[in-house]
């Protein structure tokens, strides 16, 4: 099994960094393999809906989107971390995640995804919620943790300070862990839930 981490923030060894790491030795223990990318400090842009994926199978725009793409085809799992930026998560990152989700077409039912932020005080639950709107869209189940997974920490290397934050994000780990063998498991004896055909309803004026 495998997990696909992303770490958002634009340092490589900052927070956001640290409890990606905390959670990377629970899957180690777990005998889950596990690859990190760092990807916020690259020049991402943002999804201009020009269609091309549809036709080409894989954005237009050449970047680390499409070098994500078939990570995340391959993996059990996703976990998503970021720094907040007004209540909300790095902008790089929700221009990597859009394009992401958008110009994949593989099925994403059943990976499991997780969410973590870090942050000096304040906007983290807003942060949470928007990163998870990617999962939910996609048939993903969201793994939870003791508490919102979140971490503290201003000065990067603060958040090895915080201890409750790092428990979160071993328990995080280890729920994940739990999630994805199940599914497998799962899979083997029942198979994935059918899907009904898409009914898509446009609302006008």
């Amino acid at each position: 099994m495998k997990v696909l981490m992303i770490n958002g923030s634009p340092r490589a060894n900052g927070n956001t960094s640290i409890a990606l790491h905390e959670m990377e030795k629970v899957f180690q223990e777990e005998g889950i393999k596990s690859e990190i990318l760092h990807i916020g400090n690259k020049e991402i842009r943002g999804c201009i809906a020009c269609g091309s994926c549809a036709e080409k199978g894989k954005c237009v725009f050449q970047d680390m989107v499409n070098e994500a793409a078939p990570k995340f085809q391959e993996c059990d799992g996703l976990v998503v971390g970021s720094p907040v930026y007004y209540a909300s998560a790095n902008a790089t990152l929700i221009a990597f995640l859009t394009r992401l989700f958008y110009s994949t077409h593989f099925d994403k039912t059943m990976k499991v995804g997780a969410a973590v932020v870090a942050a000096r005080r304040g906007g983290l639950s807003a942060a949470f919620d928007e990163l998870n709107k990617f999962f939910t869209i996609a048939g993903m189940p969201v793994a939870s943790s003791q508490y919102w997974n979140s971490i503290h920490g201003r000065a990067a290397g603060e958040a090895s300070q915080d201890i409750e934050g790092l428990q979160i994000m071993r328990t995080l780990a280890k729920n994940m862990s739990f999630l994805m063998k199940s599914i497998a498991l799962g899979k083997e004896a029942y198979g994935i839930p059918q899907r009904e055909a898409f009914t898509p309803m446009n609302f006008v004026r």
